[in-house]
C-alpha cells in the first residue's frame, strides 16, 4: 500500500462523492463540511483547490486513488506562525495506519513549505482514533476546552493536540 498526500484534481470527483458522502465520516468533522455531500459540493470543493494559492488541503492517497482528504488553516495576527491541521478519511479505509501516514507527510510539507512553528488539531472527545494518530505523531495534549464543541446535539469536550517545529 503506498500513501502519499498530493494535489486534489478533477480526477477525484467521483471518489470524493464515495468516500465523503458518509455520516461516520461527517460526525468527526465540523458541520461546515456538507452532509449529505453530494456531487456540486465535490465540484465546487475540486474548482477551489485549482485556484487555491497556496496550496493547503491536499487529497489523502493510497494507490493512486484519492480516500480522504487533509489540510492546514493558517492562524492571523499574533499567532501567524500557528496553523490548525485537519484530515478526514474514508471509512473502508480506518484502523490501517493510513492517517498516521498522512498527518507525518503534511508535518514534512508544512516544515519545508511555511514557517509555522505550532501545529494543533482540535479532536472532539469522542474520537479517540484521531487522538492516537496525533499521539504516534508526537503531538502532545496541551489542554481540553470543557463542553466546547456541539455536534449531533450533543455537547462534548474539545481535546487541543499540538506539535512544535523541532530544526
Amino acid at each position: 500500500m503506498i500513501i502519499t498526500i498530493r494535489q486534489w484534481t478533477a480526477d477525484d470527483l467521483n471518489n470524493l462523492v464515495l468516500y465523503a458522502n458518509n455520516n461516520n465520516v461527517w460526525n468527526n468533522l465540523r458541520n461546515y463540511f456538507p452532509s449529505p455531500y453530494t456531487e456540486a459540493d465535490a465540484k465546487n470543493w475540486l474548482e477551489k483547490m485549482a485556484e487555491a494559492s497556496p496550496i493547503v488541503n491536499l487529497a489523502i492517497d493510497v494507490d493512486g486513488e484519492a480516500v480522504g482528504g487533509i489540510g492546514l488553516i493558517f492562524n492571523t495576527d499574533v499567532y501567524l506562525y500557528s496553523a490548525e491541521i485537519g484530515y478526514w478519511l474514508g471509512e473502508p479505509f480506518w484502523n490501517k495506519g493510513i492517517v498516521t501516514e498522512a498527518v507525518r507527510q503534511m508535518i514534512e510539507y508544512c516544515n519545508y513549505y511555511f514557517d509555522i512553528i505550532r501545529i494543533y488539531a482540535e479532536v472532539f472527545e469522542t474520537n479517540k482514533a484521531s487522538m492516537r494518530v496525533l499521539e504516534k505523531n508526537g503531538f502532545y495534549l496541551e489542554g481540553v476546552r470543557r463542553k466546547a464543541v456541539y455536534k449531533n446535539n450533543i455537547l462534548m469536550d474539545d481535546y487541543i493536540w499540538v506539535k512544535l517545529r523541532t530544526w
